[in-house]
């Protein structure tokens, strides 16, 4: 399995003021789709941080996204340990696949794909 980048997902309802404050430490708003905005290191791409103020078509705010190289196959394997889903794997209007699921820690995690 192949991962392409690990997003700590940040509850948020101060988006502006966590923008200018990370900004202060370098990061720079890479998306911003209201309801999420991802800031991103500008010399280590991948270094990305996110503030939701909600989840637009899951039921929480994912406490990690995790994007894979194979978002189908990660599901499969997922599913086949008997992890608990939390939101069904399903394409987004917004260029990704993903599903989310519940961690050993109770934790939730948005595994995803771009399309």
């Amino acid at each position: 399995m192949t991962i392409r980048r690990v997003v700590p997902n940040l509850a948020s309802r101060a988006q502006e003021e966590s923008r200018d404050f990370y900004g202060l430490l370098g990061f720079e708003e890479v998306m911003n789709q209201g309801w999420i905005m991802t800031l991103a290191s500008p010399s280590q791409p991948a270094a990305q941080v996110s503030f939701m103020t909600e989840d637009r078509t899951g039921p929480v705010i994912p406490d990690l996204s995790v994007e894979v190289e194979d978002v189908d196959a990660a599901y499969a394997a997922v599913r086949g340990s008997g992890a608990e889903i939390v939101h069904p794997l399903q394409d987004e209007e917004w260029g990704v696949r993903r599903f989310f699921v519940r961690d050993p820690n109770g934790r939730v995690v948005n595994v995803l794909g771009h399309r």
